[in-house]
């Protein structure tokens, strides 16, 4: 099934139709995606990271979760198929498509759909609308990047610190010098390095476009070299050849809130922002004398909508704080829909 979820979109497999051997199933998919090539002219591609994605699932034999969930970034230009990171746009999909192929049955007007990513090992909760028992997909839910309206799909995370790094600051520090640069090592659902702009050269206000612009050069080679310094210190390893550690560039808000971002996936610049990493940007925001606390204009209360900008709008996430300030839990609202479901040959 072809899936737009959040503002991704790509293919969603029941894990039983693809190859058992982890090789024979990722040249398959690189098959059905048409990469390696910048165009995927030969494939479903959409020669651009955001719509270079699959989703795999199955029935889930964990206690209290109905679905696992493996997602896999295949690479546009490289014969590359990554699982080295979550996907909580193509998250978004996952309940619907598992309600579709009937691995979870309607229970109402909505299904409350409980998911583990095998990525990183955290939960996820997606209530889907499902009157007369069957998938609605129309509504008057908006989010940024994606147009028109459709029915909302509310997404709360479980215990997403540290999904990848191991805790959710890997050094143990809310600011760390790479380069002359001050960043903030993290990893709230999605390891990221978090900056200010203005401290690599840049505005933060920047297009996508002007951000992989032959003039931005000099800066995106500053910002690989601060990635790559960071990976063995995330835990991550040597990082040139993997998806991760995302890096996200910050800016104080320009249109009412909390903070605006660009955002690199890692190299090519994210026409809006990913789900988890949002997360963890508005996380960064209020760890004190963090880059993003400078920047960032924050809410009262142990519950606080953080509106993060990004360059085709905004996404609010809803962070849950426990007397100390530290970040207990995270929501969001998302949507998607069922664009095809058939055959795909490889």
């Amino acid at each position: 099934m072809w899936m737009r979820g959040g503002t991704s979109k790509g293919g969603y497999f029941l894990a039983g139709d693809l190859p058992a051997d982890t090789a024979a199933r990722d040249s398959f998919l690189l098959r059905v995606m048409g990469s390696p090539d910048p165009r995927q002219i030969d494939g479903l591609g959409g020669g651009d990271p955001l719509t270079s994605k699959v989703a795999v699932v199955r029935p889930s034999e964990r206690d209290g979760i109905d679905v696992d969930y493996l997602f896999l970034q295949v690479f546009v230009d490289r014969a590359l198929v990554s699982d080295q990171q979550n996907c909580g746009n193509i998250l978004a999909g996952v309940g619907p498509f598992a309600i579709e192929r009937r691995l979870v049955e309607p229970t109402g007007d909505e299904t409350r759909v409980s998911i583990y990513m095998e990525n990183t090992g955290q939960v996820a909760v997606e209530t889907v609308q499902t009157p007369g028992g069957s998938v609605k997909y129309a509504g008057d839910a908006t989010i940024d990047g994606v147009p028109g309206t459709h029915a909302p799909i509310p997404v709360e995370f479980r215990n997403t610190a540290g999904s990848s790094c191991g805790t959710l600051l890997p050094t143990g520090n809310p600011v760390d010098m790479i380069h002359g640069v001050s960043c903030t090592l993290i990893d709230n659902g999605m390891p990221c390095i978090v900056f200010k702009a203005a401290d690599v050269g840049a505005t933060g206000y920047e297009t996508r476009e002007e951000m992989e612009s032959e003039g931005f050069a000099s800066i995106r080679e500053k910002i690989e070299a601060i990635r790559l310094a960071a990976g063995p210190m995330m835990n991550l390893g040597a990082v040139a050849e993997k998806s991760v550690p995302k890096m996200t560039l910050v800016a104080p808000p320009r249109s009412g809130g909390a903070v605006t971002t660009r955002v690199f996936i890692p190299h090519r610049a994210h026409a809006s922002i990913g789900v988890l990493g949002a997360v963890t940007a508005a996380t960064a925001c209020l760890l004190p004398g963090s880059p993003a606390a400078q920047v960032a204009e924050i809410p009262q209360g142990r519950r606080k909508t953080l509106s993060i900008e990004h360059p085709s709008g905004e996404m609010s996430c809803v962070l849950e704080c426990d007397e100390t300030g530290a970040v207990i839990s995270s929501a969001l609202l998302r949507t998607a829909r069922k664009l095809m479901d058939g055959t795909v040959y490889g």
